[in-house]
């Protein structure tokens, strides 16, 4: 049966509607429509809903009177319910209680500037909460498979290394070989008005192994690996491969995460030192050219004054770098949800995020190694 609404009284002071029929959601278009054109001529009146013709309600019969009778007590109207049944009553309360507690004041919060600030705290906490407790699950998991070295699928580890690392290199090396170049190449202008040409071999060496090369390479693989993990896991949970691995008791944790982080962990490390290598060849060819060093006199000065203690120190950034972009990746990849358009959103988060923390990190290591003195 349709549902209508019948206006049975009506004075300058008050109005009755009947409620009559079925209130279902399949009927309600028609009524929503009537329902706006009394909502616009009742204005400071008593409002009474009468509803002893009304048959059934479901969810959203109910939620649409609650939507009229806040128009209407917004008029200035009072709104008054008769004849409900128990269930009528049951569902009403409820979806009253929580459309007060959800409401929310559109126009005003975006003018709050406190309610803004709290609400991107509250938000970034919740979804730091989130990680941790994603980082923690893996840390078990982890340990598990220490416990049980049988279920290290060392496959999957070699083959995430071959994508993450040895298909890098050409970027890496390329970008390695500018820096160097382009570092020496400032360096030596300035250099050569002091008479102080020798010291490029130390400006660039300790640059290069130090910092740049470890954060540069790491910012280039997080571009690559990061965005690269996230797809694969948020393909496979859309097309719901991640729900079928858990129906057959595979945990994705073991499956997916860890041979992707221990592959990063160690892949990076050896990219950086390849990095090094060419990062310090791009400054030699600039010495040679610019400032008469010949590569032996290069490398004889890298030899007697760049302690090796700059280069051990980058290399052992690059593990804890590899492993934040591939539990970043792997962790927005698991927040995908819905449709291909999620894919897309948070490949960009988790490269954003993975770049930033590789920076943070590096500036947070380079404090605390020259507050120790190293």
């Amino acid at each position: 049966m349709n549902c209508d609404i019948a206006v049975i009284k009506q004075d300058n002071d008050s109005i009755i509607l009947n409620m009559i029929g079925d209130w279902q959601k399949n009927n309600l278009s028609d009524i929503d429509i009537k329902f706006d054109l009394l909502s616009k001529q009742m204005k400071n009146i008593s409002v009474v809903i009468d509803f002893k013709d009304a048959n059934e309600f479901d969810s959203a019969g109910i939620i649409l009177t609650i939507k009229y009778m806040s128009l209407f007590i917004r008029n200035g109207c009072t709104v008054t319910f008769i004849n409900m049944n128990s269930t009528q009553k049951a569902l009403l309360l409820f979806y009253r209680k929580n459309k007060i507690i959800n409401k929310i004041d559109t126009d005003s919060n975006q003018k709050n500037i406190f309610y803004n600030v709290g609400k991107f705290i509250y938000l970034y906490f919740q979804g730091f909460m989130l990680f941790l407790n994603f980082l923690g699950k893996n840390f078990y998991y982890f340990l598990q498979t220490l416990r049980h070295p049988s279920q290290i699928r060392f496959k999957a580890i070699v083959k995430q290394i071959d994508i993450s690392g040895i298909q890098a290199l050409p970027i890496v090396v390329l970008t390695s070989f500018l820096i160097g170049l382009v570092i020496a190449y400032q360096g030596a202008d300035q250099l050569k008005q002091f008479g102080a040409n020798i010291f490029i071999v130390e400006m660039v060496s300790i640059s290069v192994i130090r910092e740049l090369a470890p954060m540069l390479t790491a910012i280039v693989i997080a571009g690559r690996s990061a965005s690269s993990f996230t797809a694969q896991i948020g393909t496979m949970k859309i097309t719901e491969e991640i729900d079928a691995m858990k129906t057959m008791g595979f945990e994705p944790s073991i499956f997916l995460v860890q041979p992707r982080v221990i592959a990063l962990m160690i892949s990076l490390p050896l990219v950086v030192f390849l990095a090094d290598l060419i990062g310090i060849f791009g400054g030699m060819v600039v010495a040679s050219m610019q400032l008469d060093i010949t590569y032996l006199e290069f490398i004889d000065r890298l030899y007697t004054q760049v302690e090796i203690r700059h280069f051990f120190i980058g290399i052992a950034k690059a593990p804890v770098f590899g492993f934040i972009i591939a539990i970043i990746g792997c962790y927005r990849g698991f927040q995908v949800t819905g449709s291909t358009d999620s894919i897309g959103k948070f490949t960009t988060i988790s490269v954003v995020n993975a770049i930033f923390w590789v920076i943070a990190l590096n500036a947070i290591f380079s404090v605390i190694f020259t507050q120790v003195g190293i």
